[in-house]
């Protein structure tokens, strides 16, 4: 029989039948009680080979996997029913996929030239495998229709080979003890873990290790130092995946001029995916133990939410990059409780003082009887402080001196935050043997090389000889100034939208101002601010996932030569849109509401008709406070987490119904069970991890840029992020097929993003205690202008007067009589001069002392605190103590290690002369005849030693 070797299953004959020929004898006309006869006669191939974890051998295991789309030609539809199925096990038959010999006289079937193309691109890139030295099998057999398999096997020399071209570092058989604490820590540290081993999961690679092997790049020529005793584990499936993964990137397909790797092959569809394949089922009956399975029944589930992550299990199933992310989230959410634990103090000790503070019981006190000058024209009409009494209650809550203290606190947070952080990487690094690992340059592209193909084409057209090309600033030019342009358009689109929520706020509050109804008038501000913060949560939440398509199709106009810069571009250029977008209407209500309203008789107005809207008697801060909490909570429930279960489960039965259709409906399509690859074919592509850094990274800002409004945020941030971490888990282990391993030793450009937040943090914080908040103000009066001492009085001293007949025409109330008598002089909140002052309405030297204190505050405080966070980062070393003894106690154990080896070399040489020396004398000897030949005889005694 012809069977093509590059696809050879079997390493021998079995039992004179090969399983390849008889799938291809079923593809062309056996019936199906015939073919279920001929299964019968052997075993299940599909339980020899672990049902696709393994080739049909059930000994080579399948480290990656290739799809692609194929259609059977007509022809070989009609063969399958002329030919008799005894004759044509005597005939030699293709491989499945290949197509049929057509008889004599048979009709050509009419050609799709670019299937043709795609098959002979594919044939040409396997092959290439195959000399790569590669093993594949293909299964075109299965359950989905239209769809082809190909298995591919690393052989060890494979492994061997690219694991010393990656330097990829192997544990060797030396094993050393690692630095144990001793005294009073050692029992400290025995507390902690007897009171912890609850919350720790129960796998292996979690518990603490009293010995580490010593790691060294792996080496063909120095294999004796490596544990070879069981060559199928040494090589565990994730670098397995990692090693073919390489293979695919660098082998190329050169047919019809092009130069490309599997990144090509996939854009182009020669092929519609490629990934490792997961370990096995993690749930059913009589499922084999597998890490896919310890790490959902100890990770990736809800009821384990109270325990730690087992971080070495993730990194040892989906790799560095992922297990650092998940180990970044654990710490940040970690560092969270104290955070959390501090806001609540905070917010209870605002809830305590409500009744004891002086400012809001004057304004509820209805004896002061203080009337308010109009919030709009015509329609509204005066109105009593004392009715914003709730807001002003409220207000204390966030407003009060210990969200200056909670400030500080979180700034020094931040920066604690980020060298805990560091510490824990070099910690990770130094378990992972990362340590020493750098970064190569990746391969380029698909993109980038098909540019660059064309643009040599261009130049081969004008017959001009040319270099290797590449592209310069001159061919992206049009696509920096297509981003430019975009990212100004996306900025000022979303300026835009705030500006209609801002117009949408004064029209409604005017509308409302005319109800009848007092209660009506009396919620107006409460419900202009909820609808129009909805109105924000929602576009934010549609303009996040446009930004995103947007972020992507901007960075691949630019056509970044490698992955890592492309993912770099597309995350700034996504967290500046969407940083934009959600924090826009945060920063209009803490800087700018109520800064540039005028003064009654003089208002400022949008399009001369519309009045800039005020802040409240008891100041923006308790706004800014639901706007906060509304985003940031919507936003979370709504985008992180119903978006995350409910878009991903969607996708899955829209895919399987798409397959349901396609799947013929026969006995055997029931009764069969589904391979690994098919299973894994049907879960959603790995995506990436920019999405789930961007949601923590916008979570990290409400958090830290504004908490001087909002103590409770970490708090929400906590219990959000509890459920995030099982619910990403859930996500990697059940729903995605499994990412190729990719090593790493840092979260990369996430953290000067994390370090760039915690820097503006102190900024806005420092601004919005000072002039969103009443604290200032407070101070100064207290010091400089209360008669007694305390904060009685505060309020009037913050209230300016204004005559009601210096209203302009057409803008005084409608109903002036409205409180039941005449108003003549009403007050609005602002320093200027009284009515009946020479310079009246001005601005009066009040504003003058506040406005020098608050700028005053802004550069201690930020300075201040700069100071702090620098101090606490200079102090905390970046690298413990006892991993930098570990990483130099590894460095001389291989020093000793080699300098063994180099002293045993040289004892065999030695023990080689010595044997030598005696050999020559012994020749000597017993040969008195070598005086007169020595130099022949002598050369052949020598020899003896040196050929061995």
């Amino acid at each position: 029989m012809r069977v093509n070797k590059k696809y050879s299953c079997l390493p021998a004959e079995e039992k004179g039948i090969h399983i390849i020929n008889i799938r291809a004898i079923e593809d062309i006309g056996y019936d199906q009680h015939e073919s279920t006869l001929l299964n019968s006669l052997s075993k299940n191939p599909d339980a020899d080979c672990k049902y696709g974890l393994y080739f049909r051998d059930g000994k080579r295991k399948v480290d990656y996997i290739l799809v692609y789309h194929y259609k059977k030609s007509s022809a070989a539809k009609t063969l399958s029913r002329k030919v008799h199925h005894n004759e044509s096990t005597k005939q030699d038959q293709p491989l499945p996929g290949k197509g049929v010999q057509l008889e004599m006289g048979e009709s050509e079937p009419q050609v799709d030239y670019h299937e043709d193309d795609k098959r002979f691109r594919r044939e040409e890139y396997e092959g290439n495998l195959v000399e790569a030295g590669l093993e594949l099998e293909r299964d075109e057999d299965t359950k989905i229709h239209g769809i082809g398999f190909v298995k591919i096997h690393a052989p060890w020399n494979v492994l061997c080979r690219e694991a010393e071209f990656l330097k990829l570092k192997m544990p060797t058989k030396k094993m050393y003890q690692i630095n144990q604490t001793h005294g009073l820590l050692k029992k400290i540290n025995s507390v902690i873990q007897k009171i912890t081993e609850p919350i720790q999961p129960k796998v292996a690679e979690h518990k603490p290790q009293m010995v580490k092997r010593l790691s060294y790049p792996f080496s063909r020529e120095k294999q004796h130092l490596f544990d070879l005793s069981d060559r199928d584990s040494f090589f565990d499936s994730k670098t397995r995946s990692t090693i073919v993964y390489e293979i695919l990137k660098r082998t190329t397909c050169t047919k019809a001029k092009y130069s490309m790797g599997i990144t090509s092959l996939l854009a182009n569809g020669v092929y519609s995916a490629a990934y490792p394949l997961h370990d096995g089922d993690y749930e059913g009956e009589n499922v084999e133990p597998n890490d896919r399975k310890l790490l959902c029944e100890e990770w990736a589930s809800y009821g384990v939410f109270y325990k730690y992550q087992p971080i070495d299990l993730v990194r040892k199933y989906f790799g560095e990059k992922i297990g650092l992310y998940f180990a970044w989230l654990g710490v940040y959410t970690q560092m969270l409780i104290p955070a959390s634990v501090v806001g609540i103090i905070v917010f209870l000790y605002g809830c305590a003082t409500v009744d004891e503070n002086i400012p809001s019981m004057e304004m509820c006190d209805e004896r002061n009887n203080i009337t308010m000058c109009p919030l709009c024209d015509r329609t509204c009409s005066y109105w009593k402080m004392s009715s914003a009494c709730a807001t002003a209650r409220a207000s204390h809550l966030f407003d009060n001196p210990a969200t200056v203290f909670f400030s500080v606190f979180m700034a020094l947070w931040a920066a604690t935050f980020m060298e805990h952080w560091k510490r824990k990487q070099m910690r990770l690094n130094y378990r992972w043997d990362l340590t020493g690992f750098e970064e190569e340059e990746d391969h380029p592209r698909a993109e980038y090389e098909a540019k660059v193909l064309k643009k040599s084409l261009r130049k081969e057209h004008k017959h001009k000889e040319t270099d290797k090309e590449k592209l310069t600033w001159k061919d992206r030019f049009p696509a920096y100034l297509t981003n430019f342009v975009g990212i100004i358009f996306m900025v000022g689109l979303t300026f835009a939208i705030v500006f209609g929520v801002i117009i949408y706020r004064i029209s409604t509050a005017a509308a409302l101002a005319i109800s009848s109804t007092p209660s009506g008038r009396s919620s107006v501000r409460v419900t202009v601010t909820a609808t129009a913060v909805i109105i924000n949560l929602v576009v934010i939440i549609i303009l996040d996932e446009v930004y995103g398509c947007i972020a992507r199709w901007l960075t691949q106009i630019e056509v970044p030569k490698t992955d890592k810069s492309f993912e770099e571009r597309l995350i700034f250029k996504a967290f500046l849109l969407k940083f934009v977008n959600a924090y826009t209407p945060i920063f209009y209500v803490a800087f700018f509401k109520g800064r540039f309203v005028g003064r009654p008789g003089d208002y400022v107005y949008i399009f001369h008709s519309f009045r800039m809207e005020e802040c409240a008697p008891g100041g923006c801060l308790m706004e800014l406070c639901i706007q906060l909490s509304i985003i940031m909570l919507g936003k979370q429930l709504i985008q992180n987490n119903l978006f995350e279960i409910g878009i991903p489960k969607m996708k899955k039965f829209i895919r399987y119904m798409k397959l349901k259709r396609r799947r013929a409906l026969d006995h055997e399509e029931h009764v069969k069970r589904k391979q690994r690859y098919e299973v894994d074919y049907n879960l959603e592509p790995f995506a990436g991890l920019t999405p789930e850094y961007m949601e923590m990274i916008i979570q990290f800002g409400f958090v830290t840029l504004f908490v001087a409004s909002f103590p409770l945020a970490p708090l929400f941030a906590l219990l959000n992020n509890i459920i995030e971490i099982r619910l990403d888990a859930k996500k990697f282990v059940t729903e995605l097929r499994r990412p190729v391993a990719v090593r790493a030793k840092d979260i990369g450009i996430w953290y000067n993003i994390l370090r760039g937040i915690g820097k503006l943090a102190v900024i806005i914080n420092a601004f919005v205690i000072s002039f969103t908040s009443d604290f200032i103000p407070r101070l100064v009066y207290l010091y400089m202008y209360s008669e007694n001492g305390t904060m009685h009085g505060f309020v009037n001293h913050t209230l300016s007067s204004f005559n009601v007949s210096d209203f302009q025409a057409g803008t005084a109330p409608n109903d002036p009589m409205d409180l039941g008598y005449e108003v003549q002089i009403c007050r609005y909140k602002d320093y200027r001069e009284p009515p009946w002052s020479e310079n009246k309405y001005d601005i009066s030297k009040d504003f003058w002392a506040v406005l020098a204190a608050r700028l005053a505050f802004v550069i201690v405080f930020q300075n201040l605190v700069m100071f702090m966070s620098d101090f606490v980062d200079w102090i905390i070393p970046d690298i413990p103590k006892d991993i930098s003894q570990q990483i130099h106690k590894e460095k001389v154990l291989m020093v000793e290690v080699f300098m063994r080896e180099e002293q045993g070399k040289l004892q065999m040489l030695e023990t080689w002369k010595d044997k030598d020396k005696k050999k020559g004398e012994n020749c000597n000897n017993h040969s008195p005849r070598l005086s007169r030949s020595r130099s022949g005889s002598l050369s052949s005694c020598h020899s003896y030693p040196l050929d061995v």
